[in-house]
């Protein structure tokens, strides 16, 4: 009796026991839900790109000639390459067009492509755009897949994303999470700034790569994280695909974007000035400057109006303006709706290219020998200011940590619009000298004692 149960309990367990250590292959029936399906899609189009930048390398000994001589050292200096990786989307597979990071390329000597099927391709630049942080590189167009992209004005908070890259360089990675915040800004170094917030992980190297909704659409392109220790703390960024297509349309039409201006300065309505306005605060931009000749003078713009829709975009901050005047191209024709006296109007106007005045070098025995090493040959930018259009690597400015790109727009809290303007406030200026410089989007003032 007791051999009969002892047998009947080791069958129960050579049955039930691989039953029990499996997963199920359903559960009433239906499938366990997977992003596999989706992955084996979407992976071949994502890319890992190796970069190789040559820097040459120059002993400060070697500038004593002495030193030379005495050694027999000869002035050649040397080379170092240095190497870094990174993340990219095949976003056209006929033409073998690749979506990247500009940092991820910036300045690089050599370019090549590792596709998931092994194969490494040399990749030649197409065009770059700092302001967005976006690349276009081309590889041969052989046996590619590519990402459709998504329209992300569709994307909502609480949406499921996937983000695939090649983190630390150890090769495609697959990470997940959701959309955690929309409309992002506040980068430094960007001048366009649009963001999609998740949680999903994203390391150094994933940049340039993917966020994939669960359709397997492309919806942004990896681009930074924020953390105080350099590892993912949940909080990373991706360009949404939207600003993606525009720059990547520009870069393979132009070799560069062309950016178009309204000729307005507008600036955020706080709370006192939304009260004083009669709006409702963070709905619209107040304008503070219309540029004379501009499209908005044409188009009956004042200041004091409050832009509150532009090209059927809802206008709620100084960067929703800009981002959505970035996107607009030379020669489109859009309504500007705004309010006046708190009276809803609509006005037509047509975007225009970005003037460009050439005026002459600055005259140093004007402004002092501060200035000097300074070159201003203006460029008027969507903003009013002068560009700092070369400037001596040892001049006085550039040991204030000013450089070449940077806009001066004001000194000693003076606005200044031109060349002239500059001289002027300058003239007979004997102390310190704040000036007013706009860099990236953001705004500095430098002290020249």
């Amino acid at each position: 009796m007791v051999l009969r149960r002892i047998l009947l309990l080791l069958a129960l367990v050579s049955v039930t026991s691989p039953t029990l250590a499996a997963l199920p292959v359903a559960i009433d029936g239906a499938p366990l839900p997977s992003l596999a399906p989706v992955l084996k899609e979407v992976t071949p189009s994502v890319v890992n790109v190796n970069t190789k930048t040559r820097v040459r390398v120059r002993s400060p000994l070697l500038d004593d000639p002495i030193f030379r001589r005495f050694f027999s050292v000869p002035d050649v200096p040397r080379e170092r390459v240095s190497q870094s990786l990174g993340s990219g989307v095949i976003v056209d597979a006929e033409k073998g067009y690749v979506l990247t990071n500009n940092h991820v390329i910036a300045g690089a000597d050599e370019i090549a492509v590792g596709l998931k099927d092994g194969r490494s391709l040399e990749a030649k630049l197409i065009g770059t755009d700092p302001d967005t942080d976006l690349a276009v590189i081309q590889i041969p167009a052989e046996h590619l897949t590519a990402l459709q992209l998504a329209a992300t004005d569709e994307l909502q908070v609480g949406d499921f994303v996937v983000a695939v890259g090649n983190p630390f360089g150890l090769g495609q990675t697959v990470t997940s999470g959701i959309v955690s915040a929309l409309g992002r800004t506040g980068l430094r170094g960007l001048e366009y700034q649009n963001f999609i917030q998740t949680d999903a992980s994203i390391n150094p190297g994933n940049s340039g790569g993917a966020l994939i909704n669960l359709r397997g659409e492309l919806v942004g392109i990896n681009s930074a994280i924020f953390t105080p220790s350099g590892g993912n703390v949940g909080i990373g960024f991706a360009i949404p695909s939207s600003m993606a297509r525009y720059v990547m349309e520009q870069l393979i039409q132009f070799g560069e974007v062309r950016r178009g201006t309204l000729g307005v300065f507008v600036q955020d309505l706080t709370t006192e000035l939304a009260g004083a306005f009669a709006v409702d605060a963070g709905q619209g931009v107040l304008v503070a400057e219309i540029v004379a000749g501009s499209a908005a003078e044409d188009a009956g713009l004042q200041p004091g109006d409050v832009i509150v829709r532009m090209a059927n975009r809802t206008i709620n901050s100084a960067q929703d303006f800009h981002n959505a005047e970035g996107r607009l191209a030379i020669g489109e024709s859009l309504q500007v709706e705004f309010l006046r006296e708190g009276l809803s109007q609509t006005t037509p106007l047509v975007i225009q290219s970005v003037p460009v005045i050439d005026g002459a070098e600055l005259d140093h025995r004007l402004v002092g020998a501060r200035f000097t090493g300074l070159t201003l040959k203006h460029k008027q930018q969507n903003l009013s200011g002068i560009l700092l259009d070369e400037l001596a690597p040892r001049s006085r400015l550039a040991r204030e940590g000013l450089v070449a790109g940077d806009i001066i727009t004001g000194v000693n809290r003076q606005r200044v619009h031109n060349l002239a303007d500059f001289t002027q406030a300058l003239e007979e200026k004997h102390g310190s000298i704040l000036l007013q410089i706009r860099r990236r989007g953001r705004s500095y003032v430098a002290r020249i004692d």
